[in-house]
């Protein structure tokens, strides 16, 4: 029996990158190869990218350069990019690092197999297409391998906003969803293999829009489906836009069970002028008033938000109008960078605002976050909370998973098991994590 080819992936950036990283394994485990944590005795190195921060293409430079040495080392070694910028760059990466064999948009990782199979005749392999055919039904059948408890599950990729900052339409194209029966397939796949809590994934999942019986399905009439599925005990989703919250999502937050009371709703900034250079389509105002619904049909929810600081020609009374909406907001957790421009979209050619500018703005908004996160966190002291055990921790007898809130909890002494849902009564507030006890 022939030996198992090594695969070694390196995942940056979102949660729908994790998603790809593993059925681009799963799509090259018909070829005989079994994933490995380190490089160094890899038979194919696979970088998946992301071309969302700051000079995302540089660094994927510097780290192919470090794998000059493994490479004469092994000439039969496969280097592959995949992702976002693999999407951005194609023939450019090949022309730029010659080591590199084999080039993949996000849309053809299903054609990894025969890609793969033309590195191994001594070819060159570069596909950055967006294929007719649904890569997810063109995949390999899941091997039925055990899970862990939580799992991601894509529903629809691409954007149809085209906000002036951001790349992801032109990287990952225009909005399509999935079939909403192959998705309730897949999850029930999943939950046979011992996944008790998905989040579903999409770049604008609320926009989701696939076919089911009796026509298009929103996001909401497809988690009520998910509702349904034997098993599944818990339900997340991200990322959305506030435009698509519909009535019916809103809704769902205050009457279904399984949907976890934690939404990221990302807004970007808090002044009207610049919502409108980023090309957002909605206010301050309205995005406030949405939250005001949203908490009306879940008074609990957390609060989960994204912006971006030193857009071009952003004032200090616009940077004050971001922490004037922050403050009425109060977010538990929240994702802030400085911005940076991004070739090919319309912010990168206006006017930028100066770098110490933006720094001084960036350390200001982390710090008012901060003090928010820490306020909840500290505010859930004496708080009971459902917590699904995800792995063990590092010190002997501890538990550590997630509340419904998905705050990091690590119980000592658990008297309790990886997949388990147990009540536990938090008694201590960190940063970053909760620390409790099983209520017996």
């Amino acid at each position: 029996m022939a030996e198992p080819k090594k695969l070694f992936i390196k995942t940056y950036g979102c949660q729908m990158n994790v998603y790809d990283s593993e059925r681009m394994a799963e799509a090259l485990g018909g070829q005989g190869y079994v994933e490995t944590t380190t490089p160094d005795d890899a038979d194919m190195i696979l970088l998946n990218t992301c071309h969302i921060r700051e000079k995302a293409a540089e660094k994927v430079y510097s780290e192919l350069g470090r794998f000059k040495g493994l490479k004469a080392e092994k000439p039969d070694l496969k280097i592959g990019v995949a992702g976002c910028v693999a999407q951005a760059e194609g023939q450019e990466i090949m022309r730029r690092q010659p080591l590199v064999d084999l080039v993949v948009g996000p849309q053809s990782y299903h054609r990894l197999p025969e890609m793969e199979a033309k590195t191994r005749a001594g070819e060159k392999a570069l596909d950055t297409d967006f294929p007719e055919e649904d890569k997810f039904e063109k995949l390999k059948s899941r091997p039925k391998a055990k899970r862990g408890p939580t799992a991601f599950l894509t529903v629809q990729e691409g954007c149809d906003k085209f906000c002036a900052f951001c790349v992801v339409p032109y990287t990952r194209g225009a909005e399509v969803s999935r079939p909403a029966a192959r998705i309730l397939d897949e999850a029930r796949d999943l939950v046979e293999r011992g996944v008790r809590e998905i989040t579903l994934l999409g770049q604008n999942v609320n926009a989701y829009h696939g076919a089911g019986d009796g026509g298009d399905w929103t996001l909401a009439r497809l988690i009520w489906a998910l509702n349904d599925v034997d098993g599944l005990e818990r339900i997340r989703f991200t990322t959305s836009h506030p435009n698509d919250m519909t009535d019916d999502l809103i809704a769902a937050h205050g009457e279904c069970e399984k949907l976890m009371p934690y939404l990221h709703l990302p807004v970007q900034a808090g002044s009207d002028r610049i919502l409108k250079r980023m090309n957002r389509a909605h206010t301050a105002e309205s995005y406030l008033r949405l939250i005001e619904r949203i908490r009306a049909a879940r008074p609990d929810i957390l609060m989960s938000g994204d912006f971006i600081v030193g857009f071009p020609e952003e004032t200090e009374e616009d940077f004050q109008a971001t922490l004037d909406l922050i403050e009425e907001v109060k977010y538990g957790y929240a994702y802030s960078f400085k911005y940076s421009p991004r070739p090919g979209t319309p912010a990168a050619e206006r006017a930028q605002v100066s770098p110490e500018e933006a720094d001084d703005r960036l350390q200001r908004l982390q710090a008012l976050i901060t003090r928010q996160q820490r306020e909840i966190q500290d505010g859930m002291i004496g708080r009971t909370v459902n917590v699904l055990f995800e792995r063990e921790g590092r010190i002997a007898g501890q538990m550590v998973g997630k509340s419904e809130y998905l705050h990091a909890v690590h119980v000592r002494d658990a008297q309790a098991n990886t997949g388990d849902i147990r009540r536990v009564r938090i008694v201590e507030a960190g940063t970053n994590s909760l620390a409790g006890e099983i209520v017996s």
